[in-house]
This record gives C-alpha cells, structure tokens and sequence, in this order.
C-alpha cells in the first residue's frame, strides 16, 4: 500500500527511524511522498532515491558519525579557537564532510538536483534566520531566484541539518540580493505534519509520521533553574509550539512516537550498543502502533 510519510528531526536518534522502517517494510507499505526535518531529511532523501530499508540499515550501522563533523582543525585542544571559529564561521563544522557523503550516496541512485526526483515526492524543512522565517525546499527555492529543479538534494538535506552553532549555516541569496542566513528546519518545525494536510478534503492515500519523543501529553514538565536551562527551555519551546498545536488538532493518530530520551540529539560518538538499541525501540514502537492503527 502507498502512504506518505513524514519523518522528524531528531539528530542521532535517527537510528530508530530504520527500525520503525523495518516494520513498515515488512508490513507491505511502500512512501508515495516523503518529508523530513533536519536528521528525519535524511532518511526522507534516501527513501526518494530508491534506497530499500535494508540498504538504509546497511549504510547506518556502517557510518562512523564522528567522520562527518570534517574536524581539520584542533579545535578542542586549543579552546580559544573553537570560540573563534564560532564568532567568524556561526559553527564549529563547515559540514562539507556531511554533505560530500550523503552526495556520494544519492550519486549512486542518480540523483543529483530535485528535478532527478518524481516532481513533489521529496519535501525538505529548513529556517531562514536572516527574513525569520520557515522555507520548505525545494517548493520555495523561487524566492531566492533559484530553479527548484535544478537544486542539489544533499545541499537541501545539509541545510535541514544545520544544527546552530554545530555546523555553520548555508547562504541564500534573496530577490534583493541579500545574503541569507540557512539553518537546521528543525527551528522552526521539528516534526512537519502539516506538509500533507489536505484540509476537509479526503486524502489520496493514507498519512504517518514518524516523531522522536514521546506524545505531547507525556513530556514531563521541564526545570528550569539557570539560564542554560533558561536558552534550552526557549529553544525547545520554539521547536515544539507549531507542530504540537498541530499534532494535537489532527494528526496523533496517524504518527508512530518514538520515545528516545537516553541519547542527545548530538551525541555522535555512538556505539553499535546504542544503534541497537535504537532499532529495537523503534521497532517495538511501530509494532505496537500498527495492531491498532486504522486509516
């Protein structure tokens, strides 16, 4: 059965995606269009290229996350440079490692720009800091006299993934000519839902999400005693207010969640424990959902 799905941002926790994947897979369901935020992009650009779920799992429990963060220079044994390097460049990583890897990967499927994909099949969220405000890609590249069709996927997918201050952002130019600041999608919708929202009409085919937390109702209360908890609260806060809002009105009963809360979002040092781990949960997750989910 065909279905369109939509993935959430979630950084290293993605790992749990190929597990819920796995039993989908199994189950008989095949994406007619595909979305994702920022780490949930990079599963939705694969699947869009023709990667099977098996060749996904091959390619996860073989990368070494540490390899894309492209560490050239010494940053952490001289720290006085990480902070230099955060006030000039806006991150820590240039991300040129990331994005020469997943171009590699599509390369080998033949997808180079969105116009290699089915028109509308592959939706990307990313967040236009300069003008503030949300830009999906490749629908909205016109704003920035760009041809959608002729735009690189693994720079879509390396923009979603801008996490701030980890990567440095991508520049944009607008119809003004001015520079444009691109980061992590996940600023501004973490877990976007409401891509295929069809209003009162009924749907071509049925919706599922895939979300990385537990159901809105479940998030413990957060405690809030400094301002590092203060900035983490307000960024959380930030992520979560569209889509929750959404999630809530409509579309819980179409999303698997996927409770991951032992590992950080940028824990790239994972073991092949943890990759377990998070397949297992992920499994377990979508296998629970599917005895009860009607459509």
């Amino acid at each position: 059965m065909n279905i369109d799905i939509v993935f959430s941002g979630g950084g290293v926790k993605a790992f749990a995606f190929v597990g819920a994947l796995d039993v989908l897979d199994q189950a008989g369901y095949r994406y007619k269009r595909i979305a994702g935020t920022s780490a949930g992009s990079i599963v939705a650009a694969l699947l869009s290229a023709g990667y099977t779920n098996t060749e996904i799992k091959d390619l996860m429990k073989e990368m070494n996350t540490e390899t894309l963060l492209d560490r050239k220079v010494p940053i952490f044994r001289f720290p006085f440079v990480k902070w230099l390097r955060l006030y000039w460049q806006m991150g820590l990583y240039s991300g040129s490692s990331f994005e020469e890897w997943i171009t590699q990967l599509l390369l080998k499927k033949g997808i180079r720009t969105f116009g290699d994909l089915e028109e509308g099949s592959l939706r990307v969220i990313v967040s236009d800091i300069t003008q503030g405000k949300m830009v999906i890609l490749p629908d909205d590249l016109h704003q920035y006299g760009v041809d959608p069709r002729m735009f690189s996927v693994a720079r879509a997918v390396r923009m979603s993934c801008s996490l701030p201050f980890l990567f440095e952002p991508i520049s944009l130019f607008n119809q003004n000519a001015e520079r444009c600041l691109i980061v992590d999608g996940g600023m501004l919708s973490n877990f976007p839902v409401w891509l295929f929202d069809q209003g009162n009409e009924k749907p071509d085919r049925p919706f599922l999400g895939l979300q990385l937390s537990q159901k809105p109702d479940l998030l413990p209360a957060r405690k809030i005693k400094n301002g590092v908890d203060l900035l983490q609260g307000i960024f959380q806060t930030m992520q979560r207010a569209h889509d929750t809002k959404y999630i809530s009105k409509f579309a819980a009963s179409n999303i698997i969640f996927i409770p991951v809360n032992h590992i950080k979002t940028a824990d790239f040092d994972l073991t092949n424990k943890d990759r377990e781990e998070l397949f297992n949960l992920g499994k377990k997750q979508a296998l629970q959902f599917l005895k009860k989910w009607t459509y």
